[in-house]
């Protein structure tokens, strides 16, 4: 089921993307309208480039077991996705003459040190991944649902700088084992080339 593997459903990176997908989809749907998006082209562009931080994560771990290759390329797409959805909340803010909050502010501090929960996934491993992405987004809830876009905004910015991090350091242990033992296609290759 899900690409012969539900190892992603697992990883923090991939449910903290669905938090900012969820997140996103609700901030278009809030705050975008025909004066401010005539033609509605910055809610597809936001809600396509949160997809894409989601999917092509979930796209690459289901790739491992066939290209290590493919799978930091994926990685890398997905953080390349939510760092232009984060240009696009930074937009947001400038045009209303704002700057995001500092790192270091009460606001910035309280969402970053919101944790997620491992998951306790069962034999339903869709149901249980599902249920927990939303007890997590949950956790969000105070600066997701406010009703001040600017304060969404802000605290979509953390969360995507929050992923955008994982996927770092997703893609250095993913560079680490292919540097190590290769993947499954570059192993036949090698063969091949033997």
């Amino acid at each position: 089921m899900f690409g012969g593997t539900g190892g992603y459903f697992r990883l923090d990176s991939w449910i903290l993307a669905n938090i900012v997908q969820l997140g996103t989809q609700r901030f278009c749907v809030r705050f975008l309208n025909r004066t401010n998006d005539p033609c509605g082209r910055q809610f597809d562009q936001m809600t396509q480039a949160a997809r894409s931080g989601c999917a092509n994560n979930a796209e690459g771990s289901a790739r491992r077991a066939t290209s290590r290759e493919n799978e930091m390329r994926l990685t890398d797409v997905a953080r390349a996705s939510l760092a232009e959805l984060a240009g696009d909340y930074l937009n947001w803010l400038l045009n209303k003459g704002l700057v995001p909050w500092k790192k270091n502010s009460p606001e910035a501090r309280a969402v970053y040190e919101v944790r997620l929960d491992k998951p306790g996934y069962g034999e339903d491993m869709v149901h249980d991944a599902c249920a927990h992405i939303l007890a997590q987004k949950q956790k969000f809830s105070r600066w997701l649902d406010a009703p001040d876009d600017v304060e969404v905004a802000n605290a979509l910015l953390i969360l995507i700088a929050r992923v955008i991090n994982m996927l770092n350091r997703q893609m250095e242990r993913q560079g680490e084992a292919f540097q190590e033992e290769g993947g499954f296609r570059e192993k036949l290759t090698a063969i091949r080339h033997d």
